[in-house]
């Protein structure tokens, strides 16, 4: 694409050199140029990309988007210069791939916690309404049957452009897409064009890089700020962030709850841990999935789907026969009566509702083991909390690893302990290593008891001193629990 073509509708101080060169992709990495292709020297957080501009040129780059000219710039080269090239990066990205979140239905899904069960969901009910979709989520990326592995909650504005592109060649009418707060800290959504905007919840996460809570919470609503007027936002109107989100966004305004009023309402009827029984808008079904978090996760999906234009008793037949999603609340029960359940809860929040779902269950005959741990790297601030949560809320908490990255495991689990209450110091022991965490839990449990492990979910990995170990909480159960019933 010529660079007149690409720097249409952007915002360009000047340009230059010659204006129309054809360039063959972009790169914002200079390790990643070849021969034809335009570097944006972007701003980041840990180094500056104008320092390598004349690497990038030697590399092969044809062109260079800068927020400042270098001191003796080469005539061979075509210079664009803008105010902002983080933000540029995602206006290039849409332009050289064809706008392609203006020629489908972009849903974004933010907040701490269910973005990933929501998107999928959304995902999985248009899938069964034969609609052909996209998923960009956390535990995959999918161009209706083709699964591509995912890196990231929200990937590069590149990258995001690219599967876009395919997903419009390939016929696809809706993308579903998780954006994070780092996304939208980081311009990975700039240029996109979302027609539906979905809030889930904000809780206590990622304080290790926005610092405050309120910085934090500015971040999610610049998602919704930056929305069109033609578009929909719809937020859980039961969180007290909710309304916050909508505030000075010029999208149409919805919401959905279970205890005020709002555009989409619901009602849980009945739950076990086979499902529940639910009530959305006047309207009964049942579902698998269970938990009272679950229910605002399918409110929004009912929500969005909705507002796309889907009616309300095709959404819930649709939603009547969704599986759980990979990691989410998965439960299954051993030969041995023990019933396991493994999430992705690895935040106070999400704990604390997992455990209060299963606390609503269980008939408080049988214990609630949990195992869980705190990821290295991260934000400190939450490890105590989580310490107090989980041995409130359990018959007996286990202390282990999550992911230790390259914080000492022994350090960790110490912050953890400090939350520990001292009338429930009896309620909780300390093991390192996973394993052998899972195997203690195990060990302990009896017939019809219930075993949480929490914190890792979908992910099939443990990192270790910037090392990735294979390890899968599911594999690790099914394992022991082979080797220790023999």
């Amino acid at each position: 694409m010529v660079v007149t073509e690409l720097v249409k509708r952007i915002p360009v101080l000047d340009i230059h050199g010659d204006s129309s060169p054809d360039v063959a992709d972009l790169v914002f990495d200079s390790r990643k140029v070849t021969p034809g292709s335009l570097y944006i020297a972007v701003k980041g957080t840990v180094a500056d990309g104008h320092a390598f501009i004349d690497a990038a040129i030697e590399r092969g780059a044809k062109a260079i988007v800068c927020q400042e000219l270098p001191e003796m710039p080469d005539r061979n080269i075509t210079y664009i210069l803008v105010k902002d090239t983080s933000k540029t990066l995602g206006q290039l990205a849409s332009n050289f791939y064809g706008n392609p979140s203006e020629k489908l239905k972009l849903i974004g899904v933010t907040g701490t916690n269910g973005k990933t069960s929501v998107s999928t969901l959304l995902f999985d009910v248009f899938t069964r309404l034969g609609y052909d979709s996209a998923l960009l989520s956390t535990v995959e990326i999918r161009i209706g049957n083709e699964v591509i592995p995912a890196t990231h909650t929200t990937p590069d504005i590149i990258t995001i452009n690219k599967i876009l592109a395919q997903a419009v060649e390939q016929g696809c009418d809706f993308a579903f897409m998780e954006v994070s707060s780092h996304g939208i800290a980081q311009n990975r959504i700039e240029g996109l064009h979302f027609t539906v905007a979905g809030f889930t919840n904000l809780t206590h996460d990622h304080l290790d890089y926005h610092k405050t809570f309120d910085e934090y919470l500015k971040t999610k609503k610049r998602f919704f700020d930056g929305l069109e007027s033609t578009a929909v936002a719809i937020t859980n109107a039961d969180d007290r962030n909710g309304n916050i989100m909508l505030q000075n966004t010029k999208a149409v305004k919805k919401s959905y709850a279970m205890k005020t009023m709002a555009d989409y309402h619901g009602r849980l009827l009945e739950a076990d841990f086979n499902g529940m029984l639910l009530n959305f808008n006047g309207k009964e079904f049942w579902t698998t999935l269970t938990g009272k978090f679950n229910v605002y996760n399918l409110l929004l999906v009912f929500g969005i789907a909705a507002e796309l234009g889907i009616a309300e008793e095709e959404i819930l037949q649709a939603i009547s026969t969704l599986k759980r999603v990979s990691g989410r609340f998965e439960t299954f029960k051993s030969d041995g009566g023990i019933f396991f359940i493994v999430d992705y809860a690895h935040t106070p929040d999400a704990l604390a509702n997992v455990l209060d779902s299963i606390n609503d269950i269980r008939t408080k005959n049988e214990r609630l083991i949990t195992v869980f741990g705190c990821g290295g790297d991260r934000d400190r601030s939450k490890r105590a909390e989580m310490g107090n949560i989980a041995t409130k809320k359990a018959t007996l908490a286990i202390i282990t690893s999550d992911n230790p990255r390259t914080e000492d495991p022994g350090t960790i689990i110490k912050e953890i302990e400090a939350g520990v209450e001292p009338q429930h110091f009896s309620k909780y022991t300390s093991i390192p290593d996973r394993k052998e965490a899972i195997k203690m839990a195990i060990k302990f449990a009896e017939p019809k008891d219930i075993i949480l492990v929490a914190g890792k979910g979908h992910e099939n990995y443990q990192e270790i001193n910037g090392v990735k170990h294979h390890f899968d909480d599911r594999e690790t159960i099914d394992e022991l629990w082979k080797l220790m019933s023999k």
